[in-house]
């Protein structure tokens, strides 16, 4: 009996699948959507007091270049948070040399999202096309397929938002007059607009195809929106000698279908299958676009030319290409005409007033500036060096470990989920020992987000003669350090002009611990007031400076062996010049010069600050400070005859 049971209870089970499936088919193309008023979109909050709809902040961050995914992965952000899809034909066009075209209107569609603009061109039977496979996909999204990517699918669509297409019109395309022109266009917006406020239809990926728009369409820092879509790209046409063998690639090449995104200063493909972008095409003044078999060699063809490549484009149609080639061109001449002449200097970019700047003397005031702005990265940092230790200190003196260290501190904001990009120049390793190639592994096994190429090549590129000497630090596509200097050995420097570097500064360890007023008191000064008098409290933590505890410096490339810093040493030094070592304050870190005749007189100190820092040399005897009689302090000066 239960054999028999289950037995039928999955025959009916089968029976009802089977009844679901025959209606929804029957009713995939004849019901329709019937809205009460203006339907809400589920993005759109309503205001609590009734004043209308209160529209989200929208924006897309600019790192969300680097978390494209693949264009049917469900989950993908492309819209603005809050912000409808509005939809207006705003022409028709016929063509009447041929009765043979089944399509003969040709629909300039415009679509306005936030605020973002732009247009697309679409035929009758292309929304023919687009609601039968919204069709396919309505009824593929109810059969429970076990997978992972459907079940997903299937779980971002909310219960209870409508499902019901909206019908298309009828009549033939070759049968509209052109006075019912303007009912046509009205019938088509409302069918779109309708489709874009469904979010399970909006977030389609033939949806998004259909209006032309992809994950990084929206992107306030990328500029305004061009135009975009699926197209054909050959391989090869770079102008970089060494990559093609055969012709600039014409004899060698295959096709493959891409997603190609027109920026104003630029133009990339992406790869339809992952998101990733595939190459970025700049627009400079050899910036071109040719459009025919004779300039292509290609069946509807198109060729974008600059300085770095030729690419070439395939269409569907004749129509199709020069399409392309107007879109592509206007908007380029309107939103990028700066980089399409010529500048002084032979520059890519034209002169640019009243920008915001800030020049450096010393590397040492530099060095903070980049650190700090490194420190405050949320989305980018990029780097451009001729060379670069990632040992070096961006903040001197060392007080605070290694967190200044250039590459603590890149490890630091990569593992914060900041894309760090560095370019080094690659020397000819017979010539130069900078060692790019330890500055390179390096900092490519901090983290996977730093990454690291070095230039040029020089057998490939047959280039030995010229090196890279630009010095850039670019944070967040807003703050750039231009014209400056490498982040390496022997570039630092302040207004005294040392000699030598200055090594490591270790901590002693205190008497006693320092109490928490003095330490508040001493921190609202800065290193570079000069001392002041106040109460010397014997609590206060020393630094000395230590042959034994610096690093290594022998081991570094392009560093000499720490021999030849030490015999010029500071004691050696106050004797040359006939002055007297004092251990309250040394010399290499003093606030004025050596030479500054206002030192010979003696310095009154009645208190040291924990940010001002002591350094003793390993040939020097501790000299404490007195020590107060009766286990009681009292004030004292104390004179130090340095000059």
């Amino acid at each position: 009996m239960s054999l028999r049971a289950e037995s039928h209870a999955a025959t009916s089970t089968l029976k009802r699948i089977a009844a679901d499936m025959s209606n929804i088919i029957e009713s995939l193309d004849t019901r329709e959507l019937h809205f009460d008023g203006e339907e809400v979109d589920a993005e759109v909050l309503n205001d609590p007091k009734g004043a209308g709809f209160v529209v989200l902040p929208a924006c897309i961050p600019f790192s969300a270049i680097y978390h494209t995914r693949g264009f049917k992965e469900p989950g993908t952000q492309t819209y603005l948070t809050g912000c409808p899809v509005r939809v207006r034909v705003l022409e028709v066009e016929r063509f009447t040399s041929t009765k043979k075209v089944p399509s003969p209107n040709v629909y300039t569609i415009e679509l306005t999202h936030g605020e973002f603009t732009w247009q697309v061109k679409r035929k009758f039977k292309h929304f023919q096309e687009f609601h039968r496979e919204l069709l396919r996909y309505k009824a593929f999204v109810r059969i429970p397929i076990p997978t992972r990517s459907h079940t997903v699918r299937r779980q971002s669509i909310k219960r209870g938002e409508p499902r019901q297409m909206p019908s298309l019109p009828h009549t033939a395309e070759s049968t509209v007059r052109e006075e019912h022109f303007s009912s046509r266009r009205k019938q088509l917006e409302d069918y779109l607009t309708k489709i874009l406020k469904m979010p399970m239809y909006r977030n389609y990926h033939g949806t998004m195809e259909f209006i032309g728009v992809s994950q990084l369409s929206f992107i306030h820092d990328l500029g305004p929106k061009g135009i975009e879509g699926l197209i054909m790209k050959r391989s090869g046409g770079h102008r970089i000698p060494g990559l093609n063998c055969c012709g600039q690639g014409r004899m060698c090449y295959r096709w493959s279908k891409r997603w190609l995104v027109v920026k104003d200063s630029f133009l990339l493909y992406m790869k339809p299958d992952s998101g990733a972008i595939a190459f970025v095409l700049l627009v400079d003044k050899e910036f071109n676009i040719k459009i025919g078999k004779k300039e292509t060699e290609t069946k509807y063809g198109l060729q974008i030319d600059n300085l770095s490549r030729s690419l070439i484009l395939k269409c569907n149609s004749y129509r199709h290409a020069q399409w392309w080639r107007q879109g592509i061109d206007e908007f380029v001449r309107k939103h990028g005409k700066d980089f399409l002449t010529e500048h002084r200097f032979g520059s890519y970019a034209a002169v640019q007033e009243n920008t915001l700047a800030k020049w450096y003397v010393n590397a040492k005031w530099y060095f903070e500036d980049v650190a700090n702005a490194m420190e405050a990265a949320k989305e980018e940092i990029f780097i451009t060096d001729w060379w670069l230790s990632p040992e070096i200190f961006m903040k001197r003196p060392v007080v605070e470990g290694n967190r200044w260290r250039l590459d603590c501190l890149l490890k630091r904001k990569a593992q914060q989920g900041v894309r760090i990009f560095v370019m080094l120049y690659k020397e000819v390793e017979l010539a130069l020992g900078i060692n790019s190639e330890y500055s390179k592994r390096t900092l490519m096994h901090l983290h996977p987000n730093i990454k690291v190429m070095r230039h040029p090549d020089h057998v490939s590129s047959s280039v030995y003669l010229w090196a890279h000497h630009e010095k850039l630090v670019i944070v967040d596509q807003s703050v750039a350090f231009v014209g400056g200097i490498d982040l390496a050995y022997g570039r630092w420097d302040d207004d005294e002009h040392r000699l030598t570097d200055v090594g490591s500064v270790k901590r002693m360890t205190a008497v006693k611990s320092v109490s928490t007023t003095n330490l508040a008191s001493a921190a609202e000064s800065s290193e570079r007031v000069p001392l002041q008098s106040q109460a010397l409290s014997p609590e206060s933590h020393l630094f000395q400076r230590n042959a034994d505890d610096a690093p290594d410096t022998s081991k570094m490339k392009g560093v000499g062996k720490p021999r030849k810093f030490s015999r010029f040493s500071i004691y050696r030094h106050l004797h040359k010049h006939g002055m007297h070592h004092a251990d309250s304050i040394s010399s290499i870190d003093s606030d004025s010069s050596y030479c500054n005749p206002t030192r010979s007189q003696p310095i009154k100190i009645k208190s040291l600050k924990p940010h001002l820092k002591m350094f003793h040399h390993h040939t020097e005897t501790k000299q404490g400070l007195a020590e107060p009689q009766q286990g009681k302090w009292r004030k004292a000066e104390v004179q130090t005859p340095l000059g």
